[in-house]
């Protein structure tokens, strides 16, 4: 799946035609150099120094954090452990470290809603493809975009290709400056930029993806839902969650996720496939016209 998703973003950014040759070349190394680990570290930490006891749940606390504090202090004047990962495998989360052009998918998240060995590829490339095409895309958003290929900040990027990619992207941030999760209270377009950016991109890698497994084949139709209906409505259910308003208003002025019905609804906004799978027309809530959708990557 992460080779699919790869090869269908390497497809999207050759036919960006927004972009020069120079950055379209620094593009696909950064990409084709992208490591992607799934799963766990090569290298488990070693624990038998921690002392661990059933009845002190108190010193169990101070034990464990001066063990970590002190592990990490064994790092100074070491060199850069690269195999190391930043989260436990059994952390319901994945990251893309720009410094290292890294994605980190640990097993914890390798489970239902976002992966299911026993679901189809509609399921699962809507699912976990949509968000590793997501940690992909975090590459080549407003931050990431100004790493390179060998984690360094350093700008690829020609002055003229940094000028549309600003414009792509203030098209996204106006978009999400006007979804209000509460009347009056707004998501803040500019501070959630680079989560928005991933969830599109990741959301149309996965799509493409999807469709190479397809070798030109039309999907079976599964109580009575298309294959492409089957993948979009995989990808909303794994963004389903309930918030504390008081807890939504308190990550709005600080998250630079959006609420999770707008990583749905403003994304799929901006996907032309999402329209004609479910027959989308204007007038439709939803609907946005296409001089009004944004495509980054």
């Amino acid at each position: 799946m992460v080779a699919n998703l790869r090869s269908a973003f390497a497809a999207r950014i050759q036919h960006a035609s927004w972009i020069s040759p120079a950055t379209r070349e620094a593009a696909e190394q950064k990409l084709a150099e992208m490591s992607v680990v799934v799963g766990y570290p090569k290298q488990w930490h070693d624990y038998s120094g921690l002392a661990v006891r059933s009845d002190d749940l108190y010193g169990d606390v101070v034990r464990a954090t001066a063990f970590e504090w002190d592990r990490r202090l064994g790092h100074l004047d070491q060199p850069v452990d690269r195999a190391e990962w930043d989260v436990t495998a059994q952390s319901l989360e994945a990251y893309y470290d720009p410094t290292r052009n890294e994605v980190v998918l640990p097993s914890g998240i390798l489970q239902a809603p976002f992966f299911d060995r026993q679901a189809g590829d509609a399921v699962n490339y809507g699912a976990i493809g949509a968000l590793i095409g997501h940690e992909m895309t975090h590459g080549f958003d407003d931050d990431g975009r100004h790493f390179d290929a060998t984690g360094a900040l350093r700008n690829w990027w020609t002055l003229e290709d940094s000028s549309r990619f600003e414009a792509r992207a203030a098209l996204l941030v106006a978009q999400y400056d006007q979804y209000e999760p509460y009347p009056g209270v707004h998501v803040n377009g500019r501070l959630t930029l680079g989560e928005n950016i991933a969830d599109l991109g990741g959301l149309l890698i996965a799509f493409d993806a999807y469709h190479r497994t397809l070798h030109g084949q039309l999907a079976l139709v599964v109580r009575s839902l298309t294959g492409d209906q089957r993948f979009f409505l995989a990808y909303a259910r794994s963004w389903r969650e309930k918030t504390r308003p008081g807890v939504m208003r308190a990550l709005l002025a600080s998250d630079p996720h959006a609420p999770e019905q707008f990583r749905v609804n403003g994304v799929l906004r901006n996907v032309d496939a999402w329209y004609q799978a479910f027959g989308v027309h204007p007038g439709d809530r939803l609907y946005l016209d296409p001089a009004m959708r944004t495509h980054i990557w």
